[in-house]
């Protein structure tokens, strides 16, 4: 299925200046083609092209079909890469496994202290498109840790390095449930930031026997939740 996004498209209409020179100037399509547009909410919209403008392509809706939301939602808060790349990678990554919200955090330890919000939900969109999936993740602006732990957080996990007693989160999850997991940065979350999660009643937990940096934990984390709920 070729897949268009639009998040304000509910009905007949334009489809957005972006998605129309996509559609029109580079993929050539014609009038009374039929293609699908996406407004990342639960919404696909089989539609058929009436006016083929590269700028502001008009469509007619043909059918629509929405879908429901899980019955779970996985949160990962994570800190961002020093490498903006890995970052994206782990985006697009958990995008394609299925996530409904990233929170990047500010941590002690973290390398990089600004982010691009608008680049960081291009390839949010790309992901939802070539994934096929109705939603598209919710990312929220850089939040300093000890903002984010003082919201009320249920089902919360925080994995890190540390010796300690830590059960791998496949046997601490339960199923249909959501979860919210926190990923520190490259050098780990300080210690004072473990105690005051732990404080807030988030529970340790492993990932496995491997030392994995702060994407793939990220990504692991995120697989294991949607395995834990096929």
């Amino acid at each position: 299925m070729e897949l268009f996004f639009d998040p304000t498209f509910e009905a007949s209409g334009n489809l957005s200046e972006n998605e129309s020179r996509h559609c029109i100037s580079v993929l050539r399509h014609k009038k009374d083609d039929i293609i699908t547009v996406a407004n990342g909410q639960g919404h696909f919209y089989t539609c058929r092209i009436i006016e083929p403008h590269p700028k502001r392509c008009g469509l007619e809706v043909i059918e629509t079909k929405s879908f429901d939301k899980r019955n779970f939602n996985i949160h990962i808060a994570i800190a961002p890469t020093k490498n903006i790349d890995r970052f994206e990678w782990f985006l697009e990554k958990v995008t394609e496994i299925g996530i409904e919200t990233i929170t990047p955090l500010l941590c002690d330890h973290s390398e990089r202290s600004k982010l691009r919000l608008d680049r960081m939900e291009k390839v949010l969109i790309a992901a939802t498109k070539q994934s096929l999936h109705p939603y598209k993740p919710i990312i929220h602006e850089l939040t300093p840790f000890k903002q984010f732990i003082t919201q009320p957080i249920s089902n919360g996990f925080i994995a890190h390095c540390y010796p300690g007693t830590k059960t791998h989160l496949k046997d601490l999850y339960q199923s249909n449930q959501s979860a919210t997991i926190l990923i520190g940065p490259e050098g780990d979350f300080s210690k004072a930031e473990v105690e005051l999660a732990q404080s807030k009643g988030l529970s340790p937990i492993s990932l496995g026997n491997s030392r994995l940096r702060t994407e793939t934990a990220g990504i692991v984390a995120c697989h294991i939740i949607n395995l834990l709920n096929e």
